[in-house]
């Protein structure tokens, strides 16, 4: 999926800088490989500002401008600790919003005084992250006894991770936070785990080690009975917190079920998709590309789309208007481990197949990094769910809003027809489900528009001919 033209324009990235004015400038620079956003400063001097200065020390708080439809980030980790030296656009912390992955730098040089939040804390937009004696002030005279004494009664008790690893203030056991993860998602005490790294370290072999050790072994009878007692008694309820990607899903998925939805079922003949697919394996001279069906089905549907606009659009419900998006951005939904995302491929109508399949292939390797920048998940003008690759023939799906139409693809799979002489063929055969707005769509609009797609996929010699 591509927003640009890949090979002869390299991807934007997009960075914050702080000029001599004090004002926040919006910069753009060439990278060859796929970065997180980092945001290197955040707002002025105004009364929502994300450092605020005062006598003794700067605060550093989640900005108001990440995006202005988030009120809450979930704290990822921390890249610093309590009494760290921090050089001037040094990251600081990780956070998550409903949207994408982001790094918080510090504007300034200094010393961390305070650290107010763990890892897996919701933090609001615009509460106070940490305090950092800046170098020339008069916070950074404080004393390690000062910090210690303003620190809050929750956090002295409480592990933080520092930039490579953390200390357990109960028995001194150094680990990392991945480690200290794992061992959480045991339930394992790190201070029971012996260390086999450097001074100590509780290495991730440890806590597996430690696991196998603690669990029964087969063949011992008795320990199996204990072990198979305690399961059938004192079975444990989970709690699992929702959060990023899938608090995201939470809210769109809850305000689609409003929305009087309009599915239309159709059948395509994927005999030339195939051949075509393997037409491109055969004569590929490039390693790091991989030919799918998919970049084909999402050119085709892009040019569906020119001769059907309304499906490539957004309804506005307060002012009862429909926007025809000009540019088609083709959202992909994409399973991971991290929940739902749906990336989507920017102004496919100017790109070809290969930049497609370059696109797509990058937003794919992000989105299982969890490293998804907000532009990549915002814009989307149409989706497309390509269930089949997982499993089943068809899905019925909920409308990604504000955008009016979502397609389910079922797997290909092959089938048997009878042609008109009675005799029975093989066809290789995908399952269609388009989800629409009742209030934007009708029925024939959403019809025709398959009508069109169909004839691409089944004759894609019309596809080449059209391609612009």
């Amino acid at each position: 999926m591509i927003g640009r033209r890949i090979w002869q324009q390299r991807p934007r990235t997009l960075t914050w800088r702080w000029s001599s004015g004090g004002t926040l400038t919006r910069l753009y620079s060439s990278t060859t490989s796929p970065q997180r956003p980092s945001l290197l400063g955040f707002l002025s001097s105004d009364g929502a500002a994300s450092f605020r200065a005062s006598n003794s020390s700067v605060n550093f708080s989640i900005p108001y401008t990440i995006n202005k439809c988030i009120a809450e980030c979930e704290l990822l980790q921390w890249f610093v600790k309590e009494g760290d030296q921090v050089e001037e656009f040094q990251p600081l912390c990780e956070v998550q919003s409903d949207k994408a992955t982001i790094e918080i730098t510090s504007r300034y040089k200094g010393k961390v005084a305070q650290i107010l939040y763990v890892p897996g804390n919701i933090v609001k937009v615009g509460e106070t992250l940490l305090k950092m004696d800046v170098e020339g002030s008069a916070a950074s005279t404080l004393s390690s006894s000062d910090l210690e004494s303003i620190k809050p009664p929750a956090l002295e008790s409480t592990e933080l991770p520092g930039s490579k690893m953390s200390k357990n203030t109960k028995g001194g056991a150094l680990s990392t936070p991945a480690v200290r993860h794992l061992a959480k998602e045991y339930g394992i005490d790190l201070n029971d785990v012996h260390g086999t790294g450097k001074d100590g370290r509780v290495l991730k072999e440890d806590v597996l080690e430690h696991v196998e050790g603690s669990a029964p072994l087969l063949g011992d009878e008795e320990n199996l009975q204990y072990a198979f007692a305690e399961v059938k008694w004192q079975p444990d309820d989970k709690t699992v917190p929702l959060r990023g990607f899938q608090r995201a899903m939470v809210k769109t998925m809850t305000m689609a079920a409003k929305v009087p939805h309009f599915h239309y079922v159709e059948e395509i003949n994927c005999d030339a998709l195939v051949e075509l697919k393997t037409s491109f394996q055969n004569n590929n001279s490039d390693p790091n590309v991989k030919h799918t069906f998919l970049p084909v089905l999402i050119k085709s549907l892009s040019m569906a789309l020119s001769k059907y606009p309304f499906m490539n659009s957004c309804f506005n419900e307060e002012s009862v208007e429909v926007i025809l998006k000009g540019s088609h951005n083709i959202g992909i939904a994409m399973a991971t481990s991290h929940g739902l995302a749906v990336p989507n491929i920017k102004n496919v109508q100017s790109l070809s197949i290969l930049e497609i399949t370059k696109e797509l292939s990058r937003l794919q390797h992000l989105a299982k990094e969890n490293k998804l920048s907000p532009a990549d998940v915002s814009g989307g003008t149409i989706t497309l769910s390509n269930i089949g690759a997982i499993g089943g023939k068809f899905g019925s799906p909920l409308l990604n809003l504000p955008e009016v139409a979502i397609i389910a693809m079922g797997r290909i799979q092959k089938v048997a027809h009878f042609a008109e002489d009675g005799d029975v063929y093989p066809v290789s055969t995908m399952t269609v489900n388009i989800g629409a707005d009742h209030r934007v769509l009708d029925g024939a609009t959403v019809a025709r528009f398959c009508n069109e797609w169909k004839n691409f996929i089944e004759n894609p010699e019309i596809l080449m001919l059209q391609m612009r």
